[in-house]
């Protein structure tokens, strides 16, 4: 157990209990955190939940885990952007419903969706950014607060809800709470893509380069965990990828609005996650492009300009330091450890690193060309009972 901060608050769980006082199983203390449960318990009441799925999600144990969970609590909705094919939306669309929960399920797919992004110029990419982005619109102009999770945590408790909203529920000016966590499972270390590529990426840029991003960036235990709370203003800020790099583009965004002073992380325990493969785009390798290009695109618009022809080479020397030092934390621990397996990622993550492109995201919701409740009458995939389909010709 530790207790270090860093540039920003970092909230730990020192004693072992959740934010209602309930035990956690890592302590045996009672002492709940320091905020008020009235103030905390009224902060979720103001809640809008975001969780994005795919048809992989639907009826998964996790998926059904994390929506169980959810019914413990009392948000003011839930929205679950789903991207699925025709066919599969209407039977996803009845399982969600039946949760007690205050539902709202949007087809990301939904022919009106594209018409409405192609209407206003914004056509393009399908993927995990372009999702979420469909939603917060609508969580911000329906709460006070915003909480963003994924449904793939087998782990997954009602109570990492109530921990990411804690810091805002304080009278301490925080806006944003990104959820930390430690990946340990089946005996060895994952979080590859942080522990790999992230982490060693923006710790290489930091040798040269001393803007405040990169510190900010750094402070975060785990970057790239998919659990945040913000407040309904910051959330209405994000610029969002269209697919992977959501995580790092939200820093880079709370950053702009929150600050050192306005953020916290929280620990959230350890998480069981699914996992992917590394090789090929649907794997880790091809994620790394996509947070290469956000994480790179992040630090250049806030005054870093990489060196990138030996930005590669620079990286993987950093790499090298932190295999060698992972590897003797899994031996302190018992734990089994590939290191050829881990260079080889870092090998294939290096192929990712380059000037990221053409800036595609989309705008911040308090810029974009259309209202919340277009999105929600555009994702609507039934009407009179039937699930509206593309025409063919």
């Amino acid at each position: 157990m530790e207790y270090v901060q860093e540039r920003i608050a970092t909230l730990h769980d020192l004693t072992g209990t959740s934010v209602d006082g309930g035990q956690t199983g890592t302590g045996v203390g009672d002492e709940r955190l320091p905020t008020e449960t009235d103030d905390l318990e009224r902060c979720v009441g103001e809640t809008a939940i975001v969780v994005p799925m795919t048809d992989r999600e639907c009826e998964s144990p996790a998926a059904e885990r994390v929506l169980s969970e959810l019914e413990a609590l009392a948000p003011a909705a839930v929205y679950v952007p789903v991207r699925a094919a025709p066919g599969r939306i209407e039977p996803f669309r009845e399982w969600l419903e039946s949760f007690s929960l205050p539902m709202r399920v949007l087809w990301c797919g939904a022919p009106g969706v594209d018409n409405l992004l192609a209407e206003a110029g914004l056509a393009g990419e399908y993927g995990k950014g372009r999702d979420v982005w469909l939603a917060l619109g609508p969580a911000a102009a329906a709460a006070e607060t915003v909480v963003v999770h994924d449904a793939d945590a087998r782990s997954y408790e009602a109570d990492h809800v109530r921990r990411l909203l804690a810091p805002l529920a304080m009278d301490a000016g925080f806006e944003f709470s990104k959820g930390y966590y430690a990946r340990v499972e089946r005996n060895r270390l994952f979080g590859r893509l942080f522990r790999l590529f992230y982490e060693p990426l923006v710790e290489t840029l930091a040798t040269v380069h001393d803007e405040p991003i990169l510190e900010y960036l750094s402070s975060f235990r785990y970057a790239l965990a998919g659990e945040f709370a913000a407040s309904a203003d910051l959330t209405r800020r994000l610029q969002a990828p269209r697919s992977w790099g959501l995580e790092v583009g939200t820093l880079g965004n709370a950053f702009d609005h929150a600050g050192f002073a306005g953020t916290a992380q929280v620990d959230l325990g350890r998480h069981v996650h699914d996992h992917r493969v590394v090789a090929g785009e649907t794997g880790l390798e091809g994620m790394s492009r996509t947070v290469a290009a956000e994480l790179l695109r992040v630090v250049e618009q806030r005054g870093v300009e990489p060196t990138y022809d030996s930005l590669p080479r620079r990286y993987l020397e950093t790499g090298e330091r932190l295999l060698a030092q992972y590897r003797a934390d899994a031996a302190f621990n018992g734990l089994e450890y590939d290191l050829e397996s881990e260079r080889g990622q870092l090998e294939r993550y290096a192929d990712s690193i380059s000037p990221p492109g053409p800036d595609r995201r989309l705008p911040p919701w308090t810029d974009a060309p259309f209202e919340p409740a277009d999105v929600l009458e555009a994702a609507r995939p039934w009407q009179d009972g039937r699930v509206e389909t593309r025409s063919v010709d």
